[in-house]
Parts: structure tokens; sequence; C-alpha cells
């Protein structure tokens, strides 16, 4: 019965951490309505930091804090180079371009570039099917940026659809680069995020303003920074953990890009493509065979 209790509150939380995902990028066009991206992820990453030190005290993990070494602090400050700072400035700039229904599952074929890149990095040998799955990704990608028609009518869609891709590409390097961390998971977070705002913050001597303005602008990046950076990756590291397997919840994450049309339309007044739906059932379909083959080998 035990176990019955763990498996349904790793549900609970897998869908909590996914319904925090959902609104992502509703909550990142909102926020850029009041600020740039330099001032969004300045903000997002103060606050992140402030949540996850009290993460820490709450789960009574400060003491692991004395028992970081040097290459921990070196690795931290190496990786928040790639993500939160460069990822995150990266992405709000596609957001501030693409509308949200497009961005958001440009951003997700990180699963699809990892298996690429692991081929020359990891050494990794490529079948079929997985060749299989990053046409059918990569297809839906296309498919996505056509935009209902409307790829072609600014020079900026362009622009916003590279760098949305770009973005998958860091965030599976930060994956990789990212394994080797033996860290608390929290502590590692915060490392990171600490070092994160300390980069943003010398950037900041160098422009004007660095830091979000008003009430609205602080409002979104507090969401930001306590739900997408904070809360649902903690959210989803206890349901991992909680879990019998990964493989019953890892895969309701792809729930969340067709929650985030939903929201898009009642919140954005997007008008959602039918393009979008389907490029990103291709793109769900290219990732879950990838995951298919991951378990069959695992």
């Amino acid at each position: 019965m035990l176990k019955g209790n763990k498996q349904g509150t790793a549900y609970i939380l897998a869908i909590a951490a996914v319904l925090f995902w959902s609104t992502v990028p509703t909550a990142f066009k909102l926020g850029l309505q009041y600020q740039d991206n330099y001032q969004l992820l300045s903000g997002a990453a103060i606050v992140s930091l402030l949540f996850l030190g009290g993460t820490l005290i709450v789960q009574r993990k400060t003491k692991l804090l004395f028992r970081i070494t040097g290459k921990d602090l070196l690795r931290a400050s190496l990786l928040a180079l790639l993500n939160p700072f460069s990822y995150y400035l990266i992405l709000f700039k596609a957001y501030s371009i693409l509308p949200g229904q497009v961005a958001q599952p440009l951003n997700m074929i990180w699963p699809i570039i990892l298996v690429l890149i692991s081929i020359p990095i990891l050494k990794q040998k490529i079948g079929l099917l997985s060749i299989l799955s990053l046409v059918i990704s990569f297809s839906g990608v296309l498919v996505i940026s056509f935009q209902g028609g409307r790829v072609f009518e600014s020079e900026s869609n362009i622009t916003g659809i590279l760098l949305a891709l770009f973005t998958s590409v860091l965030w599976a390097f930060y994956w990789i680069f990212n394994m080797k961390n033996r860290l608390d998971e929290v502590v590692g977070l915060f490392l990171i995020f600490l070092f994160a705002s300390i980069y943003l913050l010398i950037g900041g001597l160098f422009r004007e303003p660095s830091l979000p303005i008003g009430k609205e602008a602080w409002v979104a990046a507090a969401y930001v920074g306590i739900f997408e950076m904070g809360l649902a990756f903690i959210f989803w590291l206890k349901a991992l953990q909680l879990s019998s397997t990964t493989a019953k919840i890892s895969n309701l994450v792809f729930i969340a890009p067709f929650l985030n049309l939903v929201f898009v339309h009642l919140f954005l007044n997007e008008q959602i493509f039918v393009s979008t739906v389907f490029g990103i059932v291709l793109v769900v379909s290219g990732i879950l065979i990838q995951n298919v083959i991951k378990q069959k080998d695992g």
C-alpha cells in the first residue's frame, strides 16, 4: 500500500510540474511585454536563487554547501554560462519574436538534438529507428516553423526560429555536461543560479536597465523564477525519485505542448495554427520513438 501511495504522489508531483511548464510560453510572452529579455532573466534568476536557497533551508540541506569542492564550483560556474545565462537570454529573445505556440515546441526538440550530438561526443551508434525518429521530429519542426503560411512575412520570423532551435542545442549540451554533476540536485541548481545571478549583475553594469522595473515586470520575473526555473524542476525530480520506474511518468511531459496551446489561446489570444498542432504531434512522436529505443537499450 505504501508503494502505491508513493507512485500516486509521484503522479501528482509530475502532473503539477507539467502544468507549470504548460504555462511557461504564456508567462514568457506576458513578461516580455513589460521588459526585455535581459531584465526578465535577471529578475527571474535572482528570484530563483532566493527560492532555491529557501528550499535548502526547509529541506535542511544547507550543511551540504560546506562539502562543496573547488571542482564543484568551477563546474557550476561553467554550467551557469550555458544555462541559465546563454540559454534563457536566447530563449526569451526567441519568444519576443515568435508566437508562443511556435517557440515552445521548437525549443522542446532537445532530446532529438541530444541524439545527434551524442554520436561524435559520446561515440554512440545510431540505428534505423533513431534515424526514423529524427526524420519525424524534424518534419514536425518544419511544419511548426511554417506558422500557418506566415513564416516569410517577416525576416525576424526566420531569426526567431533559428534562435528557438539553437536553445535546444544549448540545452542538449547542458544535459551532457551536467551528467557528471554528483551534487544534490537542489544544491547544484542553487550554485548554478548563484553564478548566473553574478554574471547577470556584472553584465547589468554595462546596460540600463538591467533589472525589472515596476510591479508587473517583477511579478512576471518572480513567476518564471519560482515556477519555471525552481518549483517545477524540484517537483519533477521528486516525482522521478518516488516513481517505481521513470517510464511511468516521463512521457507525461509531452502533455505540456498541447496544454500550452490552450493557454496561449485563452490568455494571449493567439490563433492556433493547424500546422502547429500537426507539427507538435510529429515532434512528440519522434521523441517518443527515441524514448522507446532508450528503454530497450537500457
